[in-house]
């Protein structure tokens, strides 16, 4: 299951899944584009691995890898408890 979790000015999407059995989150990005449809890419917490990159470049992933490292901390806890809806009650 993805929990959504952020929605940047530019319409990109960040969600995340649970907490895997291997102890690792996925956070997805998706970013709609004209020409392409969506840009994509996976990064998987705790190790910051990027993988599945489709239409995003070096400079965007940095930009997301800033936004993952400086929230990964509740990413990770909300992967724990359901997703940031179910952490903040609603």
């Amino acid at each position: 299951m993805m929990y959504p979790f952020m929605t940047l000015p530019d319409e990109t999407e960040i969600v995340h899944s649970e907490l895997r059995p291997d102890m690792t989150v996925q956070v997805y990005i998706e970013k709609p584009d004209e020409k392409d449809g969506f840009h994509t890419v996976s990064c998987f917490l705790p190790r910051y691995e990027w993988r599945d990159n489709s239409g995003f470049s070096e400079t965007e992933i940095k930009r997301y890898q800033e936004i993952v490292e400086s929230t990964a901390h509740l990413i990770l806890e909300f992967a724990e408890t359901g997703g940031l809806l179910n952490a903040s009650g609603f």
